[in-house]
């Protein structure tokens, strides 16, 4: 029997059409090659899932940057902002590590040009693998993958759009490279456990939205990228849409913090007007902890859905958000006030969100996301495991089986992509065969079989580079 599969090239590019894709750009191409000699991890992961055939499409091509170090890199090279107290000097602190993200990857030309971490002779930035499968997968124009939807008046009371969504790219400094690598240096057998990311990590996300910059006062005089998304966040079909920066995330490995970390948001303001549009992302403000104590179930007046002001909670210990109406446009905030981006969930916070990061997974990233008859009440014990303090490396399922992935959600997405495929590509194959010479045992496919029968098949679901 023959059974016929659709496959979409719009959706998925083979591996022959990748190549293709990596003709049209030799000065990459020479670049790895002339690192294939240096210190570096070097197992040429997918770059991408998304993106129309070369045939139709001539425009830039996202290149995953993953020749990770090799060795971890000394205390010397520690980001030079750490010297700053962040609970004295926030301000200083996320303007300075804001200094530190752009360095290397805002060029001063078109804005389509900047955060292109993988061109670099000796690369300083680096992306997690891993990304490109799955419907919310990397598109190919700059390795944006889908965040999450945004409900109207989610970034303005004027915001009436349906079916916005947020999608954003995320990159690691040296010092999580070289971790990044070490899970990864095998690429068929991943490494999960003891990850603990070094002093001196940095971690930057920007984030952008395809909601009309027009409903959103702070996102007038944007700044722009084109990408390869879905239509809107329910559909699967890829369009290319202009979309409009919002947001960046930081994360910061600092000896300092009492639990590891140091999380730090910003939000884009064009009422700013900087000549670098970058800099128009302002600070929102810093965390440091979850808060544990501030357990007010009744949301004590400080949680905001709708931002027609920004709320600020005193009684955060934790948590220090920018004072300055002048500066950071009206935002929601997260649960009671604690620190979290327009783009994010404001019943949530950073660390509440991050902490959860296991290999595998084992608890959501919000108690929100689970059936709606184990969704603990609003300030209740349930409630307030998701606002713990948790230290780096431990694991937020200390009773299963699990490893922490250190605060990193996209390393614990990664193995969770990489694992899923390894199950769907072995179900794939045993599917395909039917008679006794190719299945001795006698197992009872049908099942399986009328499943893949109806589905299409993702190129890079079955053949990954």
């Amino acid at each position: 029997m023959t059974i016929n599969f659709r496959v979409s090239l719009t959706c998925c590019l083979g591996l022959s059409a990748l190549v293709m894709a990596a003709a049209t750009l030799s000065e990459r191409s020479n670049a790895r090659a002339a690192q294939d000699d240096q210190p570096y991890v070097n197992q040429h992961y997918p770059d991408f899932g998304f993106l129309p055939s070369p045939l139709e499409y001539k425009g830039r091509v996202f290149t995953l940057s993953q020749h990770y170090p090799k060795t971890e890199p000394p205390a010397s090279e520690r980001p030079d902002f750490l010297k700053i107290d962040f609970q004295k000097n926030w301000r200083d602190y996320l303007l300075a590590a804001q200094d530190y993200c752009f360095k290397d990857n805002v060029l001063g030309g078109d804005v389509a040009d900047d955060f292109d971490a993988a061109i670099k002779d000796q690369p300083t930035w680096f992306h997690v693998p891993w990304q490109h499968c799955g419907p919310n997968g990397r598109e190919g124009v700059h390795g944006l993958t889908k965040e999450a939807p945004v409900a109207p008046q989610q970034l303005a009371i004027s915001q009436s759009h349906q079916g916005g969504q947020m999608y954003a790219v995320a990159i690691y400094n040296h010092f999580g490279g070289y971790v990044i690598g070490k899970v990864w240096a095998d690429k068929d057998k991943p490494n999960a456990h003891d990850v603990r990311f070094p002093v001196g990590t940095v971690v930057m996300k920007v984030l952008f939205t395809d909601v009309p910059s027009t409903e959103v006062p702070s996102l007038e005089n944007p700044l722009k990228w084109n990408a390869y998304v879905t239509e809107n966040y329910l559909a699967t079909n890829r369009v290319f849409k202009e979309m409009t920066l919002i947001q960046m995330d930081l994360m910061v490995r600092d000896e300092r913090a009492p639990h590891g970390w140091v999380f730090g948001n910003y939000q884009y303001n064009g009422k700013m007007n900087n000549a670098n549009k970058w800099k128009n992302l302002v600070p929102v403000g810093i965390q440091w902890g979850n808060d544990p104590d501030v357990t007010d179930g009744t949301w004590g007046g400080y949680t905001n859905p709708i931002p027609v002001v920004t709320r600020r909670n005193p009684h955060l210990k934790e948590t220090i958000i920018n004072p300055d109406d002048n500066e950071l446009p009206p935002t929601h905030l997260g649960w009671n006030g604690r620190l979290n981006g327009p783009a994010d969930n404001y019943l949530s916070s950073c660390m509440s969100c991050h902490m959860t990061a296991q290999s595998p997974t084992k608890s959501p990233i919000s108690p929100l996301f689970q059936p709606a008859d184990k969704v603990p009440s609003v300030g209740s014990t349930g409630w307030m495991r998701w606002f713990q303090n948790l230290n780096y490396g431990e694991r937020f399922d200390a009773d299963k089986p699990t490893s922490s992935m250190d605060y990193s959600l996209q390393l614990a997405l990664s193995l969770q992509n990489y694992y899923q495929w390894k199950d769907a590509a072995h179900r794939t194959i045993a599917a395909r065969y039917r008679d006794e010479q190719l299945n001795p045992v006698g197992e009872d496919v049908t099942e399986d079989y009328e499943i893949l029968r109806s589905q299409p098949v993702e190129l890079n679901q079955i053949n990954p580079r």
